[in-house]
């Protein structure tokens, strides 16, 4: 597997493709930098000039496309392009990136009525749910794809926990050989439930995306339209009480401007003192959906550098320094290519898709990100550059040592917390180097938590550049794999999707009663 650096056009001003985000016919935009952030603006001829923040930082957004990659696709697209991205979805045969993460919808239908929802049967006024059957197909699909098959589904909805048969579908998946295993929930079943919990965990649930706004009540009222704090506490809970281990969470919280960007530290300072459960926090920031005005639209934006100035601000662990794009660990997937013999899933997005970092954590909670003593691009340019190397070389034994020299070479033993030193570092490295010491790998897990953003795209910061290099697709019951700022955005492959496989809302109600919708 050859993953060469991206093919976008570098640096600024630039063009890139778009959609009027009133008639979504494909048009041009510029991209340029203004007071020091990152604007895109176009013209429709048809409905005028839109103009948003693409990035609030110009310095961020430089220094992500340095770290720009283009997967290797799929060698089985189910489409061929013909009418142009963002329209032949599929995947269509010039997708660059394979799924990372697919997420698969069980259902609109939710326990919950939130006011910031965009998918939900009420306000559809119809109820899809694909049969067990489709969702075995769909599962099935995914792990067809080559040369890499999908290693991680997400189940979601709607809230896919009422789905009345989410159990056997988890079951399905871990039957189908999916590694990583996750649903997207609000955590009320998981709350009030007793058992259910520990029954996702017994059918082969791994990872928990808890829908999580932040630790005041205030929050959730105005965004879920009720009290649900001590819901994520009692969800929280029921996963540290699975046996005999314990599955993992990652906190997923929805910032907008203005109504929690105040608490993004505290969403981390919670996280880090939850680690035992917690593994993860994925921020993503709010996309307009339907008409908003550009000033009401330009005072709510919130963007991935907004995301690394709060955190820095708010907890004094980051700066915007220990930040990277999502495509950083593009080498390592390459590396572990080269050295088993067989592609490996990498995470090639759009380098303006999303910003991460990883904290090392202390045995007494204190968390310092690795970029303080791993010297980030050195690394991930040597074993980028080793990867292409030993690209058909037979040894691998050499391979690795000289993987672990570079990781020797890179730790910055005099910045390295107490108790940390280069060899127990790269006994962590180890661990994920060679994919089969499942201690270890649980060991640099807890270790290390992963802070990071993923920014959706809506309508007025449409790039199609991003959505030809997306990572993270739905799966439909037409056994199509569509990029995720496709599905919702753009095009709105849900509507069309959910529209053919659904039933009205009456129907449905005459025969299963008004509940979950």
């Amino acid at each position: 597997m050859i993953i060469k650096p991206s093919t976008i056009k570098k640096g600024l001003p630039k063009k890139t493709t778009t959609l009027c985000p009133e008639c979504l016919k494909v048009i041009h935009a510029d991209i340029f930098e203004r007071d020091g952030k990152v604007m895109i603006s176009k013209t429709c001829p048809e409905h005028g000039d839109f103009e948003d923040v693409y990035w609030s930082d110009v310095e961020l957004y430089l220094k992500a496309e340095d770290w720009a990659f283009d997967g290797i696709g799929v060698e089985n697209p189910q489409v061929k392009a013909s009418k142009g991205c963002p329209f032949d979805c599929g995947l269509c045969d010039i997708h660059t990136s394979h799924t990372a993460l697919a997420n698969l919808d069980l259902t609109n239908r939710c326990n919950m009525k939130c006011p910031i929802c965009f998918a939900n049967a009420n306000d559809a006024g119809y109820v899809y749910e694909p049969t067990f059957e489709q969702v075995t197909e769909m599962l099935k699909t995914l792990r067809a794809e080559r040369p890499v098959p999908c290693a991680a589904v997400q189940f979601a909805g709607g809230e896919p926990t009422i789905y009345p048969k989410v159990i056997e579908v988890i079951e399905k998946a871990r039957e189908l050989g999916f590694p990583q295993i996750q649903i997207a929930t609000n955590g009320l079943r998981m709350a009030q439930e007793e058992g259910f919990t520990q029954r996702m965990y017994e059918a082969g649930m791994h990872t928990i995306y808890l829908q999580f706004d932040g630790l005041r009540e205030e929050n959730y009222i105005a965004a879920r339209g009720r009290p649900l704090l001590d819901v994520k506490m009692k969800a929280i809970e029921s996963v540290r009480n699975t046996k005999p281990d314990q599955m993992s969470i990652v906190l997923v919280p929805t910032i907008v401007n203005g109504l929690n960007d105040d608490q993004v530290g505290e969403i981390i300072n919670f996280a880090i003192e939850n680690r035992d459960v917690i593994r993860s926090v994925n921020f993503q920031p709010v996309s307009f959906t339907g008409r908003i005005d550009q000033e009401e639209r330009l005072a709510g934006r919130f963007t991935l550098p907004d995301l690394v100035q709060r955190a820095g601000e708010q907890t004094g662990i980051t700066t915007k320094d220990d930040w990277y794009p999502v495509p950083i660990v593009t080498p390592i997937s390459e590396f572990i290519s080269v050295l088993t013999g067989d592609p490996k899933m990498a995470f090639t997005p759009h380098p303006h898709c999303g910003l991460a970092t990883y904290l090392f954590i202390d045995e007494n909670g204190k968390a310092v990100p690795i970029t303080r003593f791993i010297d980030i691009d050195g690394l991930m340019g040597d074993l980028y550059e080793l990867a292409h190397k030993s690209e058909g070389k037979k040894l691998k034994l050499p391979l690795k040592l000289k993987a672990f020299n570079l990781i020797r070479k890179h730790f910055k033993k005099d910045e390295a917390p107490e108790g940390l030193n280069a060899l127990k570092f790269v006994k962590l490295m180890e661990s994920l180097l060679s994919t089969e010491d499942k201690e270890a790998l649980a060991e640099i897990s807890w270790d290390l938590m992963m802070i990071g953003g993923m920014h959706f795209q809506d309508g007025y910061n449409y790039d199609i550049e991003r959505v030809k290099r997306c990572v993270i697709h739905y799966v439909t019951p037409d056994n199509m794999i569509i990029p995720f700022c496709a599905y919702n955005s753009g095009p709105v492959y849900r509507t069309e999707v959910e529209k053919k496989h659904s039933v009205p809302l009456d129907e449905w109600r005459a025969k299963h009663g008004s509940e979950g919708t």
